[in-house]
């Protein structure tokens, strides 16, 4: 594992991809210590302040405030700790669910590896978006739902990638001889065939990262993700889009906070892929 870890420190595109996601992790860790002001605290005399380099700009409020007076660089640093639990979270989950499943459909095979593969095909026949749109209206707004909500969208995704490796792992000299030597199933799968789809899980769940990310801040765009007492992205983008002409600093600034996020995890995932898989390295790509 040691080993592992420090051939993937040595590609710069996952040092890149892992220090903005460090800074980005920071920020939602240490949100309370980071942010100059409450994200919630209204200032009806300070709306639509600019940012600090713009002329009427005030230094209590380097990046200004939105239509209600509220510090918007507060806002971004708490609304970082919302995609971050989300990211993290929602991913882990929906790793479990399809891991589980990809492995018990690739090994097993037979009617076990149809019935899943049917309830991924009717899943999957939904779009995600609308799915998850869907889902929120029956579970109702709050982080818990939201994380539920990409659980049960994404899990297919893990699902579907995971069991072609099986598939391909199960059929290795190495497994067969595990089962000649007495392993019981459940030992063949941790021990042998598990460790061989390690590599593209971890890509998989850097990259669901940044899925989930975007989930959200749909999902609090239209009102329908976490709580209006709990600053994200996406609800800053909802609610500066009526003053884009008098402060477009409120639209653009929650857009740029996505597309770091979100890129800073495809990067990872991307990095991650060209160092741990075998076949990449051997073709030199």
């Amino acid at each position: 594992m040691v080993n592992v870890l420090a051939h993937c420190l040595r590609s710069p595109r996952v040092l890149v991809a892992l220090g903005m996601v460090l800074a980005i992790g920071a920020c939602a860790i240490f949100a309370g210590s980071l942010a100059p002001h409450d994200p919630g605290e209204q200032n009806l005399l300070s709306i639509l302040t600019p940012p600090v380099w713009q002329t009427g700009g005030d230094p209590n409020f380097p990046l200004g405030t939105d239509s209600l007076g509220r510090d918007v660089l507060s806002r971004l640093i708490y609304s970082a700790r919302t995609a971050m639990l989300v990211a993290f979270f929602a991913s882990l989950g929906a790793m479990i669910v399809g891991t589980i499943l990809a492995h018990l459909s690739g090994y097993f095979g037979g009617a076990a590896d149809w019935i899943i593969g049917r309830a991924v095909d009717v899943w999957m026949s939904f779009p995600p978006v609308v799915l998850s749109l869907i889902l929120m209206v029956g579970l109702g707004i709050g982080l818990r739902n939201v994380i539920l909500a990409i659980v049960l969208v994404d899990w297919t995704r893990f699902c579907r990638v995971l069991r072609s490796e099986v598939l391909v792992v199960t059929r290795n000299d190495y497994v067969a001889a595990a089962r000649l030597l007495g392993f019981t199933h459940w030992q063949t799968i941790v021990r042998e065939v598990f460790p061989a789809t390690l590599p593209l899980l971890i890509t998989l769940v850097s990259l669901e990262m940044a899925i989930a990310v975007v989930v959200e801040a749909i999902l609090s765009f239209v009102g329908l993700g976490v709580g209006t007492n709990q600053p994200a992205w996406g609800q800053m983008i909802a609610d500066a889009r009526q003053y884009v002409y008098q402060s477009p600093w409120n639209l653009l600034l929650p857009i740029i906070a996505i597309f770091l996020t979100v890129t800073a995890f495809n990067l990872l995932g991307d990095g991650l892929r060209r160092t741990l898989d075998v076949r990449l390295v051997e073709t030199g790509r």
